[in-house]
């Protein structure tokens, strides 16, 4: 369905994502981690098509969605396209829901504007979007404002805009990331479920790597602008190769007894302006070799993914 191919974004002479490659299924979960700043939102607007509300282009590489290339595509076009066969799912439901509207006009307007429905037609379908996923009293919320409904309600409307046109494509940015732990796993849960039912692709960008766990089918792992390793999530949880995958893996909280440190990453991310020479995580690395400051790794097949390392595969 989705096919991304060494996708590359600039912003004026300054280029904080490049080299970014990955493609899903119908029916599958593909999971974007990494720390902040890696460059997995960037990746959303480039596929989406709202990168230049911030003053990004596109400088290299292909999206192709369902045989179409997305990245020539004159605005007119992509309006048809975002909202209706690609749903957008934030990590902060109050910035996507207009406070001064009531639900139902906004959900109303969703699938009028895409589906070219009738008033009396949009509503009915506002309703029953809201009853298949599980919100009670669908009428009745349709009436109120956002200020009126819980977190966990407000990103439940979210996904039900999302959803409104019947997408092919969602892409989750942090869902959860507003939201108690109970009702993350609701969301998590919400979002799996309709994949499955609905047989769409879902892209869910995350720096959680247990919510990537419980989720995902594939995962590309991002790291300053570049997609690192990617696999099946059985790879990345027990065959990852790239020290950084590893790391964040580590900083997984499990089974940890009173009084155990948990792990951590030393140092931070690198700003777009200071990515150093060679690999970009070899300043935070435990095991860089010389080489890993001079020469940037090529992505390499490694059993069933690909990764970038100089300690990984032929080049080691």
């Amino acid at each position: 369905m989705l096919d991304v191919k060494n996708l590359a974004v600039a912003f004026g002479d300054i280029e904080p994502l490049s080299s970014v490659s990955f493609s899903l299924k119908r029916g599958e979960i593909l999971g974007i981690v990494g720390e902040s700043g890696s460059g997995k939102s960037l990746t959303a607007l480039s596929i989406i098509g709202l990168l230049h509300l911030q003053g990004g282009r596109i400088t290299r590489g292909q999206i192709t969605f369902e045989g179409q290339e997305l990245t020539q595509l004159a605005e007119k076009d992509y309006r048809k396209l975002r909202g209706g066969r690609i749903g957008l799912i934030t990590q902060n439901p109050m910035t996507s829901l207009d406070p001064l509207q009531k639900i139902g006009s906004q959900l109303d307007s969703v699938i009028k504007l895409h589906l070219g429905f009738s008033q009396a037609q949009a509503r009915e379908r506002t309703v029953e979007l809201l009853d298949s996923l599980r919100i009670p009293d669908a009428a009745l919320i349709c009436e109120r404002y956002p200020h009126q409904m819980s977190g966990g309600m407000k990103q439940r409307i979210v996904i039900a805009m999302a959803l409104a046109a019947d997408p092919d494509l969602l892409i989750a940015d942090e869902p959860t990331t507003a939201l108690d732990v109970t009702v993350q796993a609701q969301i998590i849960m919400l979002l799996k479920k309709l994949v499955k039912e609905r047989d769409l692709a879902l892209i869910l960008i995350t720096h959680d790597m247990s919510v990537v766990a419980q989720t995902c089918d594939k995962v590309v792992v991002m790291y300053a602008g570049r997609a690192i390793e990617q696999g099946s999530v059985q790879y990345i949880f027990h065959g990852a190769q790239h020290p950084y995958t590893q790391a964040l893996i580590k900083c997984i909280p499990h089974g940890l007894s009173k009084g155990q440190k948990l792990t951590g990453i030393r140092g931070t991310v690198p700003t777009v302006k200071n990515y150093p020479k060679g690999c970009a995580f070899h300043p935070r690395c435990d095991r860089a070799i010389a080489i890993c400051s001079q020469q940037q790794p090529a992505l390499i097949a490694a059993s069933d993914a690909v990764v970038a390392c100089h300690l990984v595969g032929e080049s080691a």
